[in-house]
C-alpha cells in the first residue's frame, strides 16, 4: 500500500465474517489495481458518522452488510432507481465527494440462482425475511416472472415489503405471512423454490434455521443466502429430506463483481473472486 492505494470496504455489525475482502482484493491483484479492500465492524449507531467518513478519507467504495443496508440510503447524495425502489443499498460509490448508491443484490441472486439451473419465471417461492437483502431478492423474483410468500417473524415488515412490491407491478404478486402463522408452513409445502434471506444460522449461530424442518419437502430447491458456514442448519435439513439447495456464495460473488464494477469500471475476474471465497 502507498498513498495512492485506492480503499474500498465493507460496513456491517457483525462483520468479521465477511468473505468479501479476499474475494475483492484477490479480483485488485488479478487485474493489477492499486486497490485495497478493508472490512470495517460500524456499530448502528455510527452508521451516519462512518458514511460521513467515505468523503472525508476518500474512501472509492464500500459495500453493506447487515444491518445498514435501509437505513444508509437517506445519507446518501443520489441513489439509483432500482435501490430507492426497493429501499436497500449495498454499493456506494465516492465520484469525487458525492455518494452514490446502488443495490447489486437483486441482480448477483438471479444470476445465483440460474447458475443452479433454476428460473424466477413461474415459480412458487416462499422468501424468508423482510430485510435489505429480502427487499432485493423478492423485487428481482416478481421481475422475473415469481409469486412469492413473503414469511417474516415481524408481520408488518413483511406487509410493508409486499406493498411495496405489489404497487411497483400493479398486482398482488406478493403474500406477507407472519412467521407463526399456520399459513406460513402451507406456503412452504406448496412452494418449489425457498430463499433464506434473514443472518439465521449464521456463524457465530450456525446450528439454528429460520424454519422447522418438517416444512421442507423433496420438491423444494433450498437457496440459503448465508455462506458462512458452508453448508447451514438449513441446507443440511433440506438435503436429509431429499431437497436440492445451494449456499449463497456464489450470490455474494456476483454481487461483489457487480460492485466492482461500479468502482472500477472494469470487467471483474469472476471467477478468480468465486475461488479466493471457497479458499476462505
Amino acid at each position: 500500500m502507498t498513498g495512492m492505494t485506492r480503499v474500498t470496504g465493507v460496513f456491517g455489525y457483525p462483520v468479521s465474517h465477511s468473505q468479501s475482502p479476499s474475494m475483492q482484493n484477490a479480483a485488485f491483484r488479478a487485474l493489477g489495481l492499486d486497490c485495497v479492500y478493508v472490512p470495517f465492524g460500524v456499530h448502528p449507531d455510527d452508521l451516519e458518522r462512518a458514511v460521513q467518513g467515505i468523503r472525508a478519507l476518500g474512501i472509492v467504495g464500500i459495500n453493506l452488510t447487515i444491518p445498514h443496508k435501509e437505513r444508509v440510503i437517506d445519507m446518501l447524495d443520489w441513489v439509483s432507481e432500482d435501490a430507492r425502489r426497493i429501499r436497500s443499498v449495498n454499493t456506494i460509490h465516492n465520484c469525487d465527494g458525492v455518494l452514490k448508491g446502488y443495490s447489486t443484490d437483486g441482480a448477483g441472486f438471479i444470476r445465483a440462482l440460474e447458475s443452479c439451473g433454476k428460473a424466477a419465471s413461474g415459480a412458487r417461492a416462499v422468501v424468508i425475511g423482510a430485510g435489505g437483502s429480502s427487499r432485493a431478492t423478492v423485487h428481482a423474483l416478481v421481475a422475473g416472472g415469481a409469486k412469492v410468500a413473503l414469511v417474516n417473524r415481524t408481520l408488518d415488515r413483511a406487509v410493508e415489503l409486499a406493498a411495496t412490491v405489489n404497487g411497483s407491478f400493479g398486482d398482488s404478486v406478493v403474500c406477507p405471512i407472519g412467521l407463526d402463522d399456520p399459513a406460513a408452513e402451507r406456503a412452504v409445502k406448496e412452494a418449489d423454490l425457498l430463499v433464506n434471506c434473514t443472518p439465521v444460522g449464521m456463524h457465530p449461530k450456525p446450528d439454528a434455521q429460520p424454519i422447522p424442518s418438517d416444512w421442507l419437502h423433496s420438491g423444494l430447491f433450498v437457496y440459503d443466502q448465508i455462506y458462512n458456514p458452508v453448508e447451514s442448519q438449513l441446507l443440511r435439513a433440506a438435503r436429509a429430506v431429499g431437497a436440492d439447495g445451494a449456499n449463497g456464495i456464489k450470490m455474494l460473488v456476483f454481487q461483489g463483481a457487480l460492485s466492482f464494477e461500479i468502482w472500477t469500471g472494469r470487467t471483474p475476474p469472476v471467477d478468480i473472486m468465486e475461488s479466493a471465497v471457497m479458499q476462505g
